[in-house]
């Protein structure tokens, strides 16, 4: 995507140095952040620096690869390092599939662990470029979609995932109005989702997450299509607190709901929804909130009751049943054991 007129990635690996977009600051600024070791790496996927299924599969690939790199061929550092890698967001697929396939390509050499953190990063190109081809299919002109968190190309390398088939039915010009859900606690839906379709000139508004079923039972919704975080083999699916009772009152109106995800969000071996590890947050991400204040500084407030406890679960499981299709690189299929299957063979 082109901001200020320059082409970014989310994430890329330079020089040994992995360079992201902080996401912590967007959108009221627009900075690049710089992780020299593994551990830093770690820590800009643990706070949400970079954040999204593809990008934290892209920064995991290169957290690994960084530790290879550290290692001087000392074997217990880079179990070490993985095992910190991959505590740092257990709900997130994406992750533990990138850090297993640079551990492997490690083993050979540290040149090797490189160039697959490296492939990693192309492949989710690529795999968010074909899910916008394929998703743009279900996009008529004049739809009203509606979105939950961020899928867009924040939360991949390059092109999103949810928000893909939106871009792509925009190039072709199809006229086309999101809403974009908020997306509490942490607001990436107002502050990302919106930043991305304000720079593609996209119609949007942003509403409250409980908004979702005035909006369907008025007819302005048409179509909903949210990323995931993990996908069990009979088609449960992780994604953003919010999503499934997004995808209840679908059902309940009849509207189409569609999750957008790479192959490489699918675990052939999580048996079901049950078996999905539910990552639990700190309480200050409901009770606090960062903006800017008159002097355009960031600026951290209390926002709730002072005292008060809060409960913070980052994901919820829609179940297969409430989901309409999976839009993936190689099509759309059916939120089915036999359709996943054959999709990974």
């Amino acid at each position: 995507m082109n901001v200020n007129n320059q082409h970014f990635l989310t994430i890329w690996f330079e020089n040994g140095k992995v360079k992201m977009i902080n996401q912590e600051v967007l959108p009221f600024r627009f900075e690049i952040f710089e992780a020299t070791t593994y551990s830093e790496t770690c820590m800009a996927i643990k706070t949400m620096i970079v954040r999204g299924a593809g990008a934290i599969g892209a920064a995991a690939g290169f957290a690994m690869a960084q530790a290879f790199m550290q290692s001087n061929g000392n074997k217990q550092f880079i179990e070490n390092a993985r095992n910190e890698i991959e505590a740092t967001r257990p709900t997130a697929r994406n992750l533990f599939y990138a850090t297993a396939r640079v551990y492997q390509a490690g083993l050979v050499s540290v040149e090797n662990a490189e160039n697959e953190s490296q492939q990693i990063a192309k492949e989710d190109i690529e795999a968010g470029k074909m899910i916008g081809y394929y998703g743009n299919q279900l996009i008529k002109d004049g739809m009203q979609i509606l979105t939950h968190c961020n899928a867009g190309w924040l939360g991949f390398v390059d092109y999103g995932s949810a928000l893909s088939p939106i871009y792509h039915a925009n190039n072709e010009g199809k006229k086309v109005v999101v809403y974009a859900d908020e997306t509490r606690p942490r607001s990436q839906g107002a502050r990302l989702t919106a930043w991305e379709l304000q720079n593609e000139n996209i119609p949007h508004f942003i509403v409250p997450d409980n908004t979702g079923a005035f909006l369907m039972s008025k007819g302005k919704i048409d179509l909903i299509i949210t990323g995931a975080d993990r996908i069990a083999a009979n088609g449960d699916a992780a994604n953003k607190i919010g999503t499934y009772e997004k995808a209840i009152i679908a059902k309940t109106f009849g509207i189409p709901f569609y999750i957008a995800a790479p192959i490489s969000t699918f675990d052939i071996q999580c048996d079901n929804g049950e078996d999905i590890i539910i990552e639990e947050r700190s309480e200050d991400e409901v009770l606090y909130q960062t903006g800017i204040n008159e002097k355009g500084e960031l600026t951290r407030i209390l926002v709730c009751s002072p005292g008060s406890k809060a409960y913070n679960p980052a994901f919820d499981v829609t179940p297969a049943s409430y989901i309409s299709g999976f839009i993936t690189e190689k099509g759309i299929i059916k939120p089915t054991k036999e359709a996943i299957k054959k999709l990974l063979l």
